[in-house]
């Protein structure tokens, strides 16, 4: 157990430690309950039974049972000031990661998972106490609806949604305690840290001078999994990291990862920093992020304080237009395979297909040339040359309208053409305003003083571990 909290009722208000009294109260009268009346009452209930089976189970008269098992009843993994944390509360936020990760998480990794979600229920439960004691409450209604913007993300409706869960292992009450920590302490954080953080107006103009000065230069949409580290701890920490890197690296998702592991308030948001410039970064992470190609993840790296895992999602010139922020309108003609199709027979289909699509002339025919091969022909407006797959990207870039990329897939997805048949270069990037570079510079702010605030909420906690 810590140490008893030197000022409990900052974590508390009076209602809440009236009620933590009350259940201690329930606990002992339970407990004393059990040292008198209650075991001979249970002796005697196993006593009074058929004789038959006692001699067929080989079981002693005079039964005495030591304790009360019940098996609807989870014992507490910890308890956070009051507040119950069970072994079924890990195991359904663990299962959210596992899916996250598509459900590759080997048996050895699950058992350091669980640490961590431990460690996380344990700061989402100290700081959805300390808005309570500041009197900041969550509507339900709210996380009611942050649930089912989460279920359309998945195509879902709630009730849908609410079944894939609990097939997969969690719960809904899983991921709306996890949204009510976030905009609990979101709205903490606005009330009681950025009321208090300044930016000068000369500091936003050094950033925009900065920027005037870099165009044209690169730069990165960030994915950040920060660390705290000591001295002392500071071997494990290293030891943590490169195990996420390695899990990352299997297939893992970064951004689940970075909501469990990372502990800057960027994490709520699978750890993405958004754009930002070299200049805009710590020195060590800014060479790292020069040094990677898109997709990659660089790690560990000391930095004050810790450690960080960087991974670039995207890059891009400072205030310059971005080829790949083109808009395309695209014909895709794809042709399947059949089931049991060899390699030998796919390429021979294959060849056929690129020979066919050779005689395309412009998006007019493409239909036409299409219905001729058996081929699937599906119109494709708005499409982003970013959002296509890096092997695609450069291909579309040099295409002029009317031409059509190499074949490509697989024997399981069979293949197909994207055909270009109309292309909106993007327009001239504009710096950001000063209204955004002064709320970037006021984030940066509030998540350090976050970091500090609920380090003290850890300190000042009782927690006991069962």
């Amino acid at each position: 157990m810590l140490p008893v909290a030197s000022s409990p009722n900052r974590m508390f208000p009076n209602r809440m430690m009236h009620g933590v009294r009350s259940g201690l109260r329930t606990l002992l009268l339970s407990s004393a309950l059990l040292g008198t009346g209650v075991q001979p009452l249970l002796a005697q209930t196993v006593d009074d039974g058929s004789d038959v089976a006692t001699q067929q189970l080989n079981l002693p008269k005079d039964v005495t049972l030591f304790g009360k098992s019940d098996p609807n009843v989870r014992k507490a993994t910890a308890i956070v000031n009051g507040r119950i944390i069970t072994g079924t509360d890990i195991d359904q936020r663990l299962a959210l990661i596992i899916t996250a990760n598509g459900g590759k998480v080997e048996e050895a990794e699950k058992e350091r998972l669980r640490v961590q979600v431990l460690r996380n229920l344990i700061d989402e439960t100290l700081q959805i106490q300390e808005a309570a004691a500041n009197d900041i409450k969550v509507d339900p209604a709210e996380v009611q609806q942050s649930y089912e913007r989460v279920a359309a993300n998945f195509r879902q409706s709630p009730t849908q949604f609410d079944g894939y869960l609990r097939e997969k292992g969690s719960a809904p009450a899983s991921i709306k305690r996890q949204i009510e920590g976030e905009l609990a302490w979101s709205r903490l954080l606005r009330r009681n840290i950025q009321p208090f953080v300044n930016v000068s107006e000369d500091e936003v103009k050094s950033v925009v001078d900065r920027l005037n000065a870099a165009k044209g230069s690169d730069e990165y949409r960030i994915g950040e999994i920060y660390l705290s580290a000591t001295p002392e701890n500071h071997a494990q920490i290293v030891a943590n990291a490169r195990n996420i890197i390695e899990q990352i690296q299997k297939g893992g998702s970064f951004p689940a990862y970075a909501r469990q592991f990372s502990e800057a308030s960027t994490a709520a948001v699978g750890g993405d920093l958004g754009w930002v410039r070299p200049a805009q970064l710590p020195p060590e992470l800014a060479q790292a992020a020069a040094e990677m190609q898109v997709g990659q993840i660089a790690g560990p790296i000391d930095v004050a304080g810790g450690l960080s895992l960087v991974y670039v999602m995207d890059k891009r010139k400072v205030l310059t237009a971005d080829p790949r922020d083109s808009l395309l309108s695209l014909k895709q003609l794809s042709v399947l395979f059949p089931q049991g199709t060899t390699k030998d027979q796919a390429s021979a289909k294959a060849a056929t297909f690129a020979a066919a699509v050779k005689e395309i002339k412009g998006c007019g025919q493409a239909n036409e040339i299409g219905g001729k091969i058996g081929a699937d022909v599906v119109d494709n407006d708005n499409v982003k040359v970013r959002d296509l797959p890096p092997q695609l990207q450069d291909i579309l870039m040099n295409l002029q309208v009317g031409e059509s990329t190499p074949p490509f897939g697989s024997i399981t997805d069979g293949v197909r053409v994207l055909v270009v048949c109309g292309r909106d270069d993007p327009a001239s990037a504009n710096a950001p305003n000063a209204e955004q570079i002064q709320a970037q510079l006021e984030e940066e702010r509030v998540n350090k003083r976050a970091r500090i605030y609920l380090r003290d909420l850890r300190r000042d906690a009782v927690i006991e571990y069962n």
